[in-house]
């Protein structure tokens, strides 16, 4: 295939490195903005939970996803004990965002995209062949916290625990090379300081989670990976931007769905054959950036607001209690819930 209008990418997200590479490997000419370095570590759930093969098979992951720990079973606590139980629709991938960032990075650059690292590029509205994937958008008025860490010797009693605190929940998840990937969300404490790697076992214990902190402790946190980040906003979802973005820069989905990085993968989906078609000049584009945001708003709207409306359930004390006592009586409704905040049909 032959390229007429280039394609540039601002920002390393997931959605704009494997997007790049597939652009690349099409034979499009494809350049990626990076304002910081890549790869590095990053706060994620690491968890890639509704991920269908259809989406690794047009983004060619196959090879990406090699090593991939396959999580099959969670396990929610609160209380200091085991609430609920089950096993999940489909296995979920667990990966390390470093070893995914790095994979993508290397087939991006052999199939000829061009990347610029420490590149900052303005904004300037909905600009003719500019893709934004460059994650989160940070809010100043934000009191929420996101931490992570990896763990080795940590034992697992389900492939994914989710452990509900006072203030904040903590996400713990198989990975490759039998590690475990600690990723945590907290209210902001400002009487807790220290290096990151530090902070996340201090927000544990403050949040009355002792039991998994000692477990942590235990284990082999690793502290080069550690990673933290702030401003956090689960509450915009940015479908009438007059340009196109993708990923966690169009909205970011609670992280107790762990769908985060698959919703990033289905995106880069949706912008894929558009961005190859104005690439080659047979769109306009006006007319691509209109395909792409309406292909990404019918595709993640619904699950967006499903996963919006549920997170206080999870961090309000009085929700919360009613959450439990549904888990307790076996009466939560699991999979439907599953279904809707992962973007499956679910029943009216």
């Amino acid at each position: 295939m032959s390229s007429t209008h280039p394609i540039t990418l601002i920002g390393g997200g997931l959605a704009g490195l494997v997007l790049g590479a597939a652009l690349a490997r099409a034979g499009m000419a494809v350049t990626l903005c990076e304002a910081g370095r890549l790869p590095r570590p990053r706060v994620c759930g690491e968890f890639i939970s509704g991920l269908k093969p259809a989406t690794v098979a047009r983004l060619g992951l196959t090879p990406h996803l090699h090593g991939a720990a396959m999580n099959r079973s969670t396990g929610w606590h609160a209380g200091g004990r085991l609430r609920w139980a089950a096993e999940l629709p489909e296995p979920a991938p667990g990966l390390s965002r470093m070893t995914l960032e790095a994979r993508l990075l290397e087939d991006f650059v052999t199939a000829g995209g061009e990347l610029r690292l420490n590149t900052r590029v303005p904004d300037g509205g909905d600009v003719p062949g500019q893709v934004w994937t460059a994650g989160r958008r940070a809010d100043a008025s934000s009191q929420w916290l996101g931490l992570k860490i990896h763990c080795r010797n940590l034992v697992l009693g389900h492939d994914l625990e989710l452990h509900l605190g006072r203030g904040g929940y903590v996400g713990a998840a198989r990975i490759e090379d039998g590690r475990v990937n600690i990723c945590s969300l907290f209210r902001v404490r400002p009487e807790l300081r220290g290096p990151r790697e530090e902070l996340l076992p201090a927000y544990i214990v403050a949040c009355g989670l002792d039991k998994f902190a000692e477990r942590i402790a235990q284990g082999d946190p690793d502290p080069a990976s550690a990673a933290a980040v702030s401003g956090l906003d689960f509450m915009r979802i940015s479908f009438d931007d007059e340009r196109v973005s993708l990923g966690d820069h169009l909205a970011a989905i609670p992280p107790y769905t762990g769908h985060g990085m698959a919703m990033a993968l289905e995106h880069a989906v949706a912008a894929l054959s558009p961005l190859i078609n104005y690439a080659q000049g047979d769109k306009n584009w006006p007319e691509t950036s209109r395909e792409i945001r309406a292909a990404v708003a019918a595709q993640s709207g619904a699950r967006l607001r499903w996963a919006r409306t549920l997170h206080p359930w999870l961090l309000n004390p009085v929700k919360k209690s009613l959450l439990l006592a549904l888990a307790d009586t076996r009466l939560l409704p699991f999979n439907f819930l599953y279904q809707a905040t992962h973007g499956e049909s679910v029943a009216a």
